[in-house]
């Protein structure tokens, strides 16, 4: 099966170049697979109050649910949420969100 006209003639161009450096397509190797440079190394936590989305915090991608809470807890732009009300329930989904019930 034929690839479609524009990766054909992506293909084509690419030779060309490469031909002109004088290598050959079929030479150059595919780059390696690693998992180390693939991670983050930081991730962003959305931060919510009774459902609605309040902050975003930069946390390090190994985070665990306490310090996500205590992180959450202590932003500046979810302490007018939270102030004089009592913490019913903080919900950790890992690597996405924090959401805060207040009452």
């Amino acid at each position: 099966v034929a690839p479609p006209d524009g990766r054909r003639r992506r293909r084509a161009r690419a030779s060309k170049h490469l031909r002109r450096l004088g290598a050959r397509q079929q030479d150059q190797l595919f780059p390696e697979w690693d998992d180390a440079l693939a991670a983050a190394d930081t991730i962003t936590l959305v931060v919510q109050v009774n459902g609605k989305v309040r902050d975003r915090i930069e946390v390090p991608a190994d985070i665990d649910e306490p310090t996500a809470q205590e992180l959450a807890l202590s932003s500046v732009k979810v302490q007018p949420y939270t102030e004089g009300k009592t913490v019913n329930k903080a919900i950790y989904v890992p690597g996405r969100l924090v959401n805060v019930v207040v009452g």
